[in-house]
């Protein structure tokens, strides 16, 4: 999968999970009520030592059902390891020199957390695809991203943290990209799971809809 194709599908859902898990089993139940819900985008933490084995265990059962990805990459030496094992994007919860060249050479859309729009501006022009907006969107709210946007129109943005099924709308509206979703995603059986999913790209599809409209 190309790096442009990675990243439409990405910004299409609108959602990802952020998936933190000790067992492979539950990793396929997270990622069936996800699948059920119509979320197919899963990034899995690096906070947990087998998050490399789960990736690539979800890999080869769902093949190109699910978007797998790596997230709280903190070094280069991570971002290989979780490339390896599969891993079709990069997350991080800061910005990392070392770890964006590695992805620009193995074309796997990078998004860093920043905290400030010059260090975004600086992520992006080195050649992060995607900027996280971490963990200011969580302070701030849905009209950072509107702020951001103002003044960079074309600078993609994920939110993560803050969103619910009553705001979601409210990121969108304001111009985000895409907003990782936790607890909401990887809390419960599969089929609450599956129901949370579906409320929140529910929302996410009526925003979209009325906004072609005018």
């Amino acid at each position: 999968m190309m790096k442009n194709d990675v990243l439409t599908r990405i910004e299409r859902t609108g959602i990802m999970a952020i998936v933190r898990v000790e067992t492979i089993e539950r990793a396929f139940e997270i990622a069936d009520g996800c699948l059920d819900g119509g979320v197919d985008v899963l990034e899995i933490s690096y906070t947990l030592p087998n998050a490399g084995e789960v990736i690539n265990e979800l890999t080869k059962k769902y093949r190109d059902q699910l978007l797998v990805g790596a997230g709280t990459v903190l070094d280069s030496e991570t971002a290989r390891l979780a490339i390896l094992a599969g891993a079709k994007f990069i997350i991080a919860p800061n910005y990392n020199e070392s770890v964006c060249k590695l992805c620009n050479r193995y074309q796997i859309p990078y998004a860093p957390g920043c905290t400030s729009v010059t260090e975004m501006v600086q992520a992006m022009e080195a050649g992060a695809a995607m900027m996280k907006a971490f963990p200011i969107a969580n302070h701030y709210g849905p009209a950072l991203v509107s702020n951001i946007k103002t003044a960079i129109p074309y600078m993609p943005i994920m939110a993560s943290g803050g969103v619910t099924i009553d705001n979601i709308a409210a990121w969108f509206k304001n111009g985000v990209d895409c907003v990782g979703v936790g607890s909401l995603l990887t809390k419960g059986s599969s089929a609450k799971i599956a129901k949370n999913a579906q409320l929140l790209k529910e929302k996410i599809t009526a925003f979209r809809s009325v906004r072609k409209k005018q």
